[in-house]
């Protein structure tokens, strides 16, 4: 009989091995939900680390000569070197694939560095020679489905015609089908209507 009892203790004792097993699962299920959290915190490290464009490919290894500065009214644009002597080839090529970004600063940055680019000395000598290459990338900003991408594709549009003048002309026709596309929508008629004003005034009669 002692022997009897000997074993009850021990299957009580299994049984109180095998009953915190289930308690260890759950508290082993509690800390999965931070578990989901920790990769949401390194997504966006990961997005910087895996870019998605060829801007943000460039900005993440630091060939971008510039940098955002936060102000406390505005941001700005700080130059690692002077405008004038960087190469705009394939800096403002680059800089006009970054018009499509929607993440900060690359927006910023992108937007930014090309207006700049464009008003340094010798910038229509410079800029021509790059338009069949600078024009499917604005089509592609322009044929954006974000608004503030078309925003940034059309006012960059608008800068580089202000610049290279007549000679984008031949080019608007693959541009202009966008425009009339987004011509239809109250929000960007007026503005796409005085852009247009605006590159037949830098271009002259546009066909």
């Amino acid at each position: 009989m002692s022997s009897g009892i000997q074993v009850k203790p021990k299957t009580a004792v299994q049984k109180s091995k095998t009953s915190p097993l289930p308690h260890s699962a759950q508290h082993a299920t509690k800390p999965k939900p931070s578990d989901k959290l920790n990769p949401k915190t390194i997504d966006p490290f990961g997005a910087y680390t895996r870019p998605t464009s060829a801007f943000a490919a460039i900005y993440a290894k630091g060939g971008i000569p510039c940098r955002l500065v936060h102000g406390s009214v505005k941001h700005r644009l700080q130059w690692e070197c002077l405008p004038e002597t960087v190469p705009f080839d394939p800096l403002l090529v680059t800089l006009a694939e970054g018009l499509r970004e929607t993440k900060h600063p690359y927006t910023f940055v992108s937007k930014e560095g090309f207006k700049e680019l464009l008003m340094v000395d010798g910038a229509t000598e410079k800029a021509i020679p790059l338009l069949p290459r600078l024009v499917p990338v604005l089509k592609a900003a322009l044929a954006h489905s974000d608004d503030e991408v078309f925003g940034r594709g059309l006012d960059a549009l608008v800068q580089l015609s202000a610049v290279v003048g007549p000679s984008l002309n031949d080019h608007l026709k693959h541009l202009l089908t966008n425009l009339s596309r987004r011509l239809m929508n109250k929000k960007f008629r007026e503005k796409i209507t005085v852009a247009l004003q605006k590159l037949e005034q830098y271009g002259g009669k546009v066909s």
